[in-house]
């Protein structure tokens, strides 16, 4: 037996057979790299889009209106096919309806050094959609005031523009939330002045909230008989990137704000360089595969004579397999090993520089990572296996 390793060890180590050797360990390691690669992509992918940490409770909230065109003027009220429909859709969550106040309003200033006043509109949403919560986001008839969420665009809108062309002062959000304003309700027996209170500030939902329970009591009150369909609802989804979202918004003729949306573009390209990745490892791992098979086979080949002299002298098959093993599985591993180590140490590398940039994925390999690289092993253990075995038993 000692004959057959020294003679099978020169064998491999020729220059032929060296090349061949070289070749198999370039292409096997290239596309293992590859798969592992395309395998922790993906797995960090879709932690950027479901983990807690990295959640947006910004961009996964999406105002959904028709769009406007000279076609349907006066006519872009959200039915309740409409509605429904968007319901069933799986990139959506849940969905709240955007009520309209069915009345005119206005709002002043009660103070005469702050002469500010302005026509305004209401709307309101399920407090599951807010992001400003807190025991002031409440209001019965009795509320002392009329509790009011003012998007962060308005703040700005009023320091930087009209602060300056009415020469009034500039305020911050603390100072606004200690002014009490006058709103002005004009319905059908007149008007009425109700005292309200800027409780906090969004950049969810661009439109002056106010409660439900007001917003059902004053459309009782102040409204037009007739019933408004709501025109705009917010939805809840995970990925306001994904390119079925925003594909389905432009086929129902429904726009939303586009820079929540403009991943969509990004998540195609990320989605095909990962398909790419898997194609490329996959043809790389088959040629690799089939290289290591070919250099088995010719080194068996090869010295074809010498193993069957050896079979007659009493060496058995089982001997010459397990030391055909030893020569070429162990190299197999080895490959393996590194390229898990290559990706963990790039998993590394890019934990830290995306968490400078506030983005969180794990600092370790996935688990589907490992449990690919181990099922890539078991493979490659088999095709070793099965083509010495089954060469052995040629020459035998």
């Amino acid at each position: 037996m000692e004959g057959l390793n020294l003679l099978l060890k020169k064998l491999i180590r020729t220059a032929s057979g060296r090349k061949r050797f070289v070749l198999a360990v370039i292409g096997l390691s290239v596309a293992m790299l590859l798969i592992l690669a395309a395998v922790q992509i993906q797995a960090d992918y879709n932690e950027l889009l479901v983990s807690k940490s990295n959640q947006d409770s910004i961009a996964n909230f999406l105002v959904v209106n028709k769009s406007l065109t000279d076609q349907n003027l006066g006519n872009t009220a959200l039915s309740d096919s409409d509605i429904n429909d968007l319901k069933k859709q799986p990139f959506v969550e849940s969905i709240g309806l955007l009520s309209p106040s069915l009345f005119k309003a206005s709002i002043q200033s009660n103070s005469d050094r702050f002469p500010f006043y302005t026509d305004i509109a209401f709307e309101s949403v399920p407090d599951s959609f807010i992001d400003v919560a807190g025991k002031d986001w409440q209001w019965t008839e009795n509320s002392p005031y009329i509790p009011l969420i003012v998007p962060n665009m308005f703040l700005d809108f009023y320091n930087f523009q009209f602060s300056f062309s009415q020469n009034l002062p500039q305020l911050t959000q603390q100072v606004v939330k200690m002014i009490l304003f006058k709103v002005n309700i004009y319905g059908k027996n007149g008007m009425i002045s109700l005292q309200g209170k800027v409780v906090g500030f969004s950049d969810r939902i661009s439109s002056l909230l106010v409660p439900e329970e007001f917003m059902r009591w004053s459309n009782a009150r102040f409204g037009k008989d007739q019933q408004t369909k709501p025109s705009r609802l917010i939805i809840k989804t995970k990925d306001p990137g994904n390119p079925q979202l925003t594909k389905y918004l432009h086929s129902k003729q429904l726009v939303t704000d586009a820079e929540k949306t403009r991943f969509s573009r990004y998540r195609q390209v990320v989605d095909i360089v990962v398909s790419v990745s898997w194609l490329s490892g996959a043809v790389m791992l088959a040629f690799a595969l089939l290289v290591f098979t070919l250099f088995i086979q010719l080194t068996i080949a090869s010295s074809k004579e010498e193993i069957g002299l050896l079979i007659i002298l009493g060496a058995s098959p089982y001997q010459l397999q397990k030391f055909l093993m030893r020569q070429f599985f162990p190299i197999n591993l080895l490959i393996i090993c590194i390229s898990v180590i290559v990706i963990s140490l790039l998993q590394f590398y890019t934990h830290g520089l995306l968490q400078s940039q506030g983005i969180f994925i794990n600092v370790y390999p996935s688990i589907f990572t490992l449990l690919t690289a181990a099922i890539l092993l078991i493979v490659i253990w088999w095709v070793n296996r099965v083509t010495i075995r089954s060469y052995i038993k040629k020459v035998n």
